[in-house]
């Protein structure tokens, strides 16, 4: 699974599952750009990827399209192309629904939906003139089945899925394949600081008895980014341990 001269943008890859994915297209010998808004993890990100490959960053906040559309301008300018999306930004804001603000709603489905359409948009217009592309948007079971208390989320990440499966079907005239990866729980350090008592829960409504890791996650998209999955799109393929 070589990625070599395949030049990949992974959105908020500065930690967690995003830093994950774009440290495994690195490790593959890909040409990684990854977007994030906290510098300081962003240069300590980049330092990490470029003992594989090259590495570079743009500070960007995804629901802005003049910040998108700057950083891949640079990112054409310098490669002259764009071979796979990862569209991995995204944040929480969780409450009961008759508690959740408006601005919380608001911010929750700006950033993990209009900012996943922002960058598809932007990339795609260069992915068409290549005739070519993989664009991999990262959604999640609670799209699936939803959460209480996470109804903003629940509907972003949902919201994902049908983007997804309506940008596969108007792409893959020009052999761009658009797919999305639900996760289940992931090991992180959001759930690292969870009680015991509520891990366990959690561990009982997995088959596989433990929670998901990123690499987990970051295996699938190098999947669906491969050659090997080259036939595959509009597809959501879950990693959850069983779990839904």
């Amino acid at each position: 699974m070589s990625f070599e001269g395949k030049v990949v943008i992974v959105t908020g890859a500065a930690q967690g599952i995003g830093k994950q994915i774009a440290l495994n297209f690195a490790r593959n010998k890909a040409i990684v750009i990854i977007f994030d808004l906290d510098e300081e993890s962003l240069a300590a990100t980049q330092k990490e990827l470029g003992a594989y490959s090259e590495c570079a960053y743009y500070l960007v906040n995804v629901t802005d399209s003049k910040q998108i559309e700057q950083a891949i301008n640079k990112v054409i300018d310098k490669f002259s192309k764009i071979d796979i999306l990862v569209n991995n930004a995204g944040v929480t804001k969780d409450n009961l629904a008759l508690r959740l603000s408006e601005n919380d709603w608001d911010t929750v489905l700006s950033v993990n939906l209009k900012g996943a359409f922002l960058c598809s948009k932007l990339c795609v217009k260069h992915m068409v003139k290549q005739r070519n592309g993989k664009i991999i948007n990262i959604s999640s079971i609670i799209g699936i089945v939803g959460n209480a208390g996470q109804s903003n989320y629940s509907a972003s990440k949902a919201g994902l899925i049908g983007l997804t499966k309506s940008l596969a079907k108007e792409l893959g005239s020009r052999a761009i394949c658009v797919n999305a990866v639900a996760p289940g729980y992931i090991k992180t350090k959001m759930t690292e600081k969870l009680p015991d008592k509520v891990k366990e829960e959690m561990l009982k409504r997995i088959p596989l008895n433990r929670l998901g890791s990123p690499e987990d996650v970051s295996c699938a998209v190098l999947f669906l980014a491969s050659q090997a999955a080259d036939y595959v799109t509009g597809q959501v393929v879950v990693v959850d341990g069983g779990m839904i």
